[in-house]
């Protein structure tokens, strides 16, 4: 799906703002048909969960609606118009006045609808009505399930470990594409020759609406075309490039010009950073030198807001990791706002790409180790049915951010049950099916820790192995000294029988911000410290382990339960982002601001586990 901008053939319209809301239990049968009845109104983007101090809302399970009269620019006579939605969480459907144009299951990628089909007029005032509905079932991604309580209401049972934030928390918008000739999609591979005397872009674009006459031109940031071509497809080949490097990107803009009858039908641009990604061995190259990846597993999660996009958070956020020393992060559990890919691209973060297939595992939940009796991987939970919604938001996190330099890596899911009986049935499908959409970027998963060296099913399957491990605090709590031996033993076990390279996606522990003790204890900010220096002793004694990103970034919210007080608390800075005693462990182990270090240059930041 293509990026929307603003060309001279593009325009676009923001519809974010206030918005009309309702609970589905408030409206009549078919609430696209008027007004929405009381007074409420929600913003967009913004979860509305914790938008309103009510029990029922911040708990509702089911739809809501959103809804607003939006007047389309006379000026857009004669093109064709869309709405487009970065997202509905967990399943979106548009109605324009009485008439239903799109509907689209999956919480985190975006879906939009043609309104000219629909018999909108340039000029013309409409009623745009949106459902959203945040129920998850064994057969969406991510999984849950219905019960009743014993008070006889209808309850979400969710197997993740975050909160189920639901609504419309990325932008809504209109815009334009010419009604004729146009270009209809892009896709771009980039590779760097070994000794970094060329690099090349291979471009593959889609014209929709008739033929047309393409030129595609690549231009430095002073403007000057350094490559052309008049096909659709193929290879441009640039001498001495400028890399995309960690820390020190460079970007190139393709300009795509499309003619008919010898008149500019459409015009299109997207950034291009040239760089390569390969693994060797046990090594994760970027540019054909190694790189350690230093940083997080993040939530979008923030205080009112919740999942909403915001880009000054958003700004803040990537200063605070940068101020640690970071030079990634992983999405976790969901793919991002497209916004953060962009900002990852102009500013030389790396990104570990995730779809949100989190809660494949019936004997995991919260954090901790659950008991089920049914198999995960089963027609009592995951079934082919599951599968397909899997592949699906494989398709359509590939298809929103192929083009994205910033993005390495692809993470097809996050502690599934992958020591279970039909696991590997289940997943080989999706790895296949991952590499046949991108044969250009490794593929990864995140393993749990129930799923050891000799009993995981899958790893093999993966050109990266993600690793989360919580020795020293869901077992061992206390003790870092065994926590350091068992962790050790185990992560040689992997090193030795899967000789791949190995990232550790997941280690932290939960801190009560304040609390402070000597010696130190769980729950305190030394405690916390202490975790993280144990962990990185022995990673730098692991040749194989080539990365290190710490749960979490921040403390986010969960469901309530009791090992959870007021939210997951794994945080190296509070959910309000001030930092803990970890903030400056880390930033002590990554040296700090970038320029701090010097690391601003070519190979900047690519980093070592020394």
């Amino acid at each position: 799906m293509l990026k929307v901008v603003e060309t001279s053939t593009r325009e676009v319209k923001s519809l974010n703002g206030l918005w009309s809301f309702a609970l589905d239990t408030d409206t009549s049968s078919s609430p696209w048909e008027s007004t929405l009845p009381g007074n409420l109104e929600c913003p967009v983007p913004a979860s509305y969960n914790d938008i309103f101090p009510n029990h029922a809302l911040r708990e509702h399970v089911g739809k809501v609606w959103y809804q607003r009269l939006v007047r389309i620019p006379k000026s857009w006579k004669g093109q064709r118009v869309f709405i487009r939605l970065d997202s509905a969480t967990h399943e979106g459907e548009v109605y324009v006045n009485d008439t239903l144009v799109v509907r689209h299951v999956g919480g985190y990628t975006p879906f939009e609808a043609d309104l000219t089909e629909a018999g909108v007029q340039a000029g013309e005032e409409v009623r745009i009505t949106i459902g959203v509905n945040n129920i998850l079932t064994r057969h969406s991604i991510p999984p849950g399930e219905l019960k009743e309580n014993e008070l006889g209401r209808t309850v979400q049972v969710i197997r993740h470990d975050f909160f189920n934030y639901a609504g419309l928390a990325r932008s809504v918008r209109l815009y334009t594409v010419p009604a004729g000739v146009r270009v209809g999609d892009v896709k771009i591979v980039t590779d760097v020759e070994e000794k970094g005397g060329s690099g090349t872009v291979k471009f593959d674009l889609k014209v929709d609406g008739g033929d047309g006459t393409v030129l595609v031109k690549l231009v430095d940031r002073d403007g000057k075309i350094v490559a052309a071509s008049k096909s659709c497809s193929g290879e441009m080949t640039v001498s001495n490039p400028k890399l995309w490097w960690p820390g020190h990107p460079y970007l190139y803009r393709l300009f795509i010009k499309v003619t008919s009858a010898n008149t500019v039908v459409d015009e299109y641009n997207l950034s291009v950073g040239i760089r390569s990604v390969r693994v060797s061995g046990t090594q994760f190259l970027i540019n054909h030198q190694p790189f350690y990846f230093k940083g997080y597993g993040r939530h979008e999660d923030l205080t009112v807001i919740g999942k909403g996009h915001d880009n000054a958070w958003m700004v803040y956020d990537f200063e605070l990791m940068r101020w640690t020393g970071a030079n990634s992060f992983r999405t976790s559990h969901y793919p991002y706002a497209e916004e953060i890919y962009d900002y990852a691209d102009r500013h030389g973060w790396i990104v570990i790409n995730e779809v949100a297939a989190v809660g494949l595992n019936l004997h995991l939940g919260g954090g901790i180790f659950g008991k089920d009796d049914r198999v995960t991987f089963s027609r009592e939970f995951c079934d082919s049915t599951t599968q397909e919604a899997h592949k699906q938001a494989i398709r359509e996190l590939i298809d929103r951010d192929y083009n994205h330099p910033s993005v390495v890596m692809w993470c097809i899911t996050n502690e599934p049950g992958s020591q279970e009986k039909g696991a590997r049935e289940y997943f080989q499908p999706l790895v296949q099916l991952t590499k046949q959409l991108d044969p250009h970027r490794p593929v990864t998963f995140t393993n749990m820790g129930m799923a050891l060296p000799d009993s995981d099913e899958i790893a093999d399957l993966f050109d990266v192995i993600g690793i989360n491990r919580y020795y020293g605090w869901y077992s061992e709590t206390g003790n870092l000294e065994l926590a350091e031996k068992k962790l050790e033993e185990e992560l040689r076990r992997w090193e030795e029988k899967f000789k791949r390279p190995l990232v550790i996606c997941e280690y932290g522990a939960d801190t009560l911000a304040g609390l402070h003790m000597n010696p130190a204890q769980p729950w305190s900010e030394e405690y916390q410290s202490e975790f993280l220096e144990m962990y990185h002793r022995v990673f730098d004694r692991i040749e194989a382990v080539i990365g290190e990103h710490v749960w979490n970034f921040a403390d986010f919210s969960t469901g309530p339960g009791i090992i959870r007080v007021d939210g997951n608390k794994k945080g190296v800075f509070t959910r309000d982002r001030r930092p803990k005693m970890a903030a400056h462990t880390l930033r002590k182990r990554w040296g700090g601001l970038w320029e701090e270090k010097g690391e601003v240059g070519v190979g900047g930041s690519l980093g070592s586990n020394a």
